[in-house]
């Protein structure tokens, strides 16, 4: 019977339970644990694994480079910044709601830190996120319109439930990049929520995407 449940657990994919069935089952023989309480510590297992996997999968899909928390944030760094607004926006319910959430303030003040932070407890919770500086989305977007699979890749990135833009400000947008940028948030807008970060007050912003327009 058991090289039989060991053979069905091969079947159904289960590693980690096949790992620890013998362990398991000596418990339950010695009087241990009862036959509920090992039948949970086996799928628990199992299911802890399948979630790890899940969650290192989803973020590396999301391009998240480096893994950042909130509890890894030091918010006495930085006293100006509301910890209990941050930690209401660790409740996704902007995402919920396909709201834009702006970062913005000088260099070193942990702006790129909260955006990862929101987008690793969004990944965690199930939704699908993508991380992207702003000069490599407005690389990727012209390299598209060249090629004629703009509409293709505008769609791309409306399907991540969280798009987080990273560096506004930081490099010069190249000449009509800013309109290609509009065309995206447009597409975006009510149906999918945004992270932005940028050194650069709102004022500039007209500046940065070489739309007077803009501000």
């Amino acid at each position: 019977m058991l090289d039989r449940i060991k053979a069905n657990m091969v079947g159904l994919r289960m590693p980690r339970a096949l790992e620890i069935v013998d362990s398991i089952i000596h418990q339950l023989e010695r009087g241990e644990v009862s036959a509920l309480e090992a039948i949970d510590t086996i799928l628990a297992e199992e299911l802890t694994l399948r979630e790890t996997r899940r969650i290192k999968t989803s973020l590396a899909m999301a391009r998240l480079s480096t893994i950042k928390t909130l509890a890894g944030f030091d918010f006495a760094f930085q006293p100006s910044l509301d910890r209990n607004r941050i930690l209401a926006l660790a409740e996704l319910t902007f995402i919920e709601h396909s709201e834009v959430v702006h970062f913005i303030g000088p260099p070193g003040t942990g702006k790129s830190h909260l955006s990862i932070a929101l987008g690793v407890e969004a990944v965690r919770r199930g939704r699908s996120v993508h991380f992207i500086t702003l000069a490599d989305l407005v690389g990727a977007l012209a390299k598209a319109e060249r090629e004629g699979t703009l509409r293709e890749k505008i769609r791309f990135y409306c399907r991540f439930a969280l798009l987080i833009i990273d560096e506004i400000g930081y490099l010069p947008v190249v000449p009509g990049g800013g309109n290609l940028i509009f065309q995206l948030i447009n597409a975006r807008y009510e149906k999918g929520a945004m992270i932005l970060t940028s050194n650069r007050g709102f004022a500039e912003w007209g500046e940065v995407f070489g739309e007077p327009r803009v501000s």
